[in-house]
């Protein structure tokens, strides 16, 4: 049974069979792949779905205001399967809540928590289960797996802020037979890997973590464990391999999977002062620990350093990161790593959203200091001038030859 939260004080809530019709030929009905009652013209509720649970907000009647708040719903609650609760504030049509959040946007991809009961945000469609991508680093320029959309970490400096906007929602995808079964005709045609001399050995590969950290959620859905054994075990027609990023560090349910092989599990790490940016995540240690357990597991691993931040003391802070990876790994036999080295940066959206999210964040992200780069479509971003960025890159390149040799780079950006 799923919950209903009602929020004005009207006629709009606790339809039940025999009185599923709203004024205007509206009505209550379940979402068919969500379960959540939702609001549409002309369609009555269906009698496997009632609510359990009817919550109103402080609202005058919108025909008589000298009404008690929520009296309407007060009054059918005890005769219905449901228990009533009150929640504090005014909602009503056209005034701001009591936490200012602002009006529905037209371009949200999510549809706004504010709505009022049972409405329906029309933008809400159902995406198809390939995708091409043009993500913010050429390793993702290919096809991309969505089980997943919004993320359950909090970092600060998330650069893909600006594509999640609208309420930081995560929304995980049921149908994972679809969503799978559009990788086996996808294979050899990726641009980045399929038919290339230094990585056509990987296949065609498919990223899982383009706008969410699958590992954060594995033990709610169980779906990444799903893909790792479909792409490790089904005949695809041809070379491929699954790819996620993470920043969590429980990895037990992973490590006995027939992966073959075919899925390469990469760690987003950074220094420890850049860690402090990161909100609900697994610390360093754990995440370095994980990756060595799944390099003995056999499984392909990689490093995505990023954001780098020159922060103070930022070499010896990297240079510990890559000398705790060495020691981790120095001992793995058959050891297949790779390095993916992303530089921090920013569009005026992403700092639009961040600052909202997180209003007291201590990230540096002023545009003085920031030289303006502009990507393939026009888009604008903010990354840091030639100067820092080439000293950057020249201390990485010698670092990782030095201390971490046994890994193989991918990319700087």
């Amino acid at each position: 049974m799923v919950p209903l939260c009602v929020a004005s004080g009207n006629d709009r809530c606790l339809r039940q069979r025999g009185d599923d019709r709203l004024p205007g030929g509206n009505s209550l009905h379940a979402h068919p792949r969500t379960g959540d009652h939702l609001h549409t013209p002309g369609r009555p509720t269906p009698d496997a779905h009632h609510p359990r649970r009817c919550c109103t907000r402080r609202a005058p009647h919108p025909l008589d205001p000298q009404a008690r708040p929520g009296h309407p719903i007060r009054r059918r609650a005890p005769a219905r399967p449901a228990d009533h609760r009150a929640l504090p504030g005014r909602r009503r049509r056209g005034h701001p809540t009591p936490d200012r959040r602002p009006p529905p946007q037209p371009d949200r991809r999510h549809a706004p928590c504010h709505l009022r009961a049972g409405q329906v945000d029309a933008r809400r469609r159902r995406r198809p289960a390939v995708q091409a991508q043009a993500p913010a680093h050429p390793a993702e320029r290919g096809l991309a797996r969505r089980p997943r959309r919004g993320c359950p970490a909090h970092c600060q400096y998330c650069y893909l802020a600006g594509s999640l906007t609208g309420p930081p929602i995560t929304r995980t995808y049921a149908n994972l037979d679809d969503v799978l079964g559009g990788i086996a005709p996808a294979v050899g045609q990726g641009s980045v890997t399929s038919g290339t001399d230094a990585r056509g050995h990987e296949g065609t590969t498919f990223e899982v973590s383009c706008y969410t950290d699958p590992l954060g959620l594995e033990h709610l859905t169980g779906s990444l464990a799903a893909a790792i054994t479909h792409v490790g075990t089904a005949d695809l027609g041809g070379p491929a391999q699954l790819r996620f990023t993470t920043k969590f560090a429980d990895v037990a349910p992973l490590l006995d999977l027939p992966h073959h092989g075919r899925t390469r599990v990469r760690f987003s790490v950074n220094a420890a002062s850049v860690e402090r940016f990161e909100g609900g995540t697994a610390r360093m240690p754990d995440r370095i620990a994980a990756l060595r357990s799944l390099a003995l597991a056999g499984y392909p691993v990689g490093l995505t350093i990023a954001p780098i931040m020159p922060v103070d003391g930022w070499r010896q802070e990297y240079a510990d990161l890559l000398d705790a990876v060495a020691a981790a790994t120095d001992d793995v036999p058959g050891l297949d790593l790779t390095a993916e080295l992303i530089t921090h940066r920013f569009t005026p959206r992403s700092k639009e959203v961040l600052l909202d999210w997180y209003p007291r964040t201590k990230l540096e992200m002023d545009e003085d200091l920031r030289r303006q780069k502009r990507g393939k479509y026009g888009a604008v971003k903010h990354v840091y001038p030639a100067r820092v960025m080439h000293e950057l890159r020249s201390w990485f390149d010698v670092a990782l030859a030095e201390r971490l040799p046994a890994a193989r780079s991918l990319y700087w950006t």
